[in-house]
């Protein structure tokens, strides 16, 4: 995830990137190493300016992959691969929609997928891989695709008020497109699931908690906690592990109506997360897996989960452990992948899409066996 930027005036952002260099270096600070590196590296997030040569936009190794290039990898749609644009009061947004080879004889499950920062969907499609598993198990998988215009650096906007309620903003632009495809592909209403990477496992968050009656499951990797910041500043500090998020004074500007932080339906809920993510904290894993269980607790009247923890190591090589969230019967309601020494990428991915490392386990086929499990929302 880079600076999640909204709306601005346009600037010269290498011209202050320079002149804010040139000082530090003058003040005798070396930004090429040590603590002043990430300092350097933050500067230059929040300015959308590309990384110097050699360097990578987040704290593991990583392509920027266009989508022309990701396109090329992406294996033969025998289904589709559908071009669409949806628009209402919030303004426009292209989406593109992946359709299983295999003929259906029931309403399909749909998993709705959310790219992160600087992300296209083919990028996004080729890295995940979630296009296989749609084939391999016949669900419908939809890429909503955020427009440069809303955000320089296509940024979901997670942390802008607007966008964090329900009729409003870009989850109404999500939840619209996940309507329009349900209607046009026979859906299954009650099998639909979202999943996202970095700020679009943060929007993610924002539709399970705005659409609770649309959403049977959400996934979240690498991304932040509903309700976690209010501006720019503010989801800086929730990246970097703060809960700076609504302040009283930012509670009441937003008041009860924009963003509450009860959901209707507690909604079942898979979290990955590394451990060595310098780009989002691992912290705000914890507090979306915190924030499910007590509203699932609320919704039972108190029970308790029962808990399991395993740990295990993948055949790439990367160690993580599994929490998983239990009633007395059925499958588990929450899930948390801590993945150890891994940074900010989508775990298990494919090389040839960007922000993907290839040693962890694969969230993607985790993700897809997790709500495939899920009972029907009814």
């Amino acid at each position: 995830m880079q600076y999640p930027f909204t709306r601005i005036p346009p600037y010269d952002a290498q011209a202050i990137h320079d002149t804010i260099e040139r000082a530090l270096a003058g003040a005798g600070l070396d930004t090429t190493s040590g603590p002043m590196r990430e300092v350097s590296d933050t500067i230059r997030r929040a300015l959308a300016v590309p990384p110097a040569s050699g360097g990578e936009v987040i704290d593991v190794p990583a392509r920027v992959v266009d989508g022309e290039t990701a396109a090329a990898t992406l294996p033969p749609a025998a289904g589709g691969w559908l071009s669409h644009e949806y628009r209402n009061a919030a303004g426009v947004r292209a989406y593109r929609v992946h359709l299983p080879a295999a003929a259906a004889s029931a309403p399909r499950p749909m998993l709705v997928m959310l790219h992160g920062c600087t992300q296209t969907p083919e990028d996004f499609a080729a890295g995940t891989r979630m296009n296989r598993l749609a084939d391999e198990h016949g669900f419908i998988v939809v890429y909503p695709e955020q427009a440069a215009q809303a955000n320089p650096s296509r940024c979901w906007n997670w942390f802008q008020a607007q966008d964090q309620k329900r009729d409003a903003g870009e989850p109404s632009l999500i939840a619209g497109i996940v309507r329009e495809v349900a209607q046009r592909h026979d859906v299954d209403p009650g099998r639909i699931y979202v999943a996202g990477l970095s700020a679009g496992g943060a929007m993610a968050v924002v539709l399970g908690e705005s659409y609770p009656e649309l959403f049977a499951g959400v996934g979240v990797h690498s991304g932040l906690p509903y309700a976690s910041a209010h501006d720019i500043p503010s989801a800086m500090a929730a990246m970097k592990g703060g809960r700076g998020g609504l302040s009283r004074a930012a509670s009441q500007r937003m008041s009860a109506p924009a963003v509450s932080k009860v959901a209707k339906r507690a909604v079942p809920t898979i979290v990955f997360h590394g451990d060595r993510d310098h780009t989002v904290r691992e912290t705000n894993a914890q507090e979306i897996v915190r924030q499910t269980v007590e509203a699932h607790q609320a919704q039972a009247g108190g029970q308790q989960f029962q808990t399991v923890i395993e740990n295990g190591t993948a055949t790439g090589g990367r160690r993580y452990t599994r929490t998983s969230y239990r009633e007395p019967t059925g499958p588990a309601r929450i899930e948390f992948w801590s993945l150890h020494g891994a940074g900010h990428a989508w775990s298990g991915g494919d090389l040839s899409g960007s922000y993907t490392e290839a040693n962890g386990p694969d969230a993607s086929a985790e993700m897809a066996r997790f709500f495939l499990a899920l009972p029907r929302l009814d």
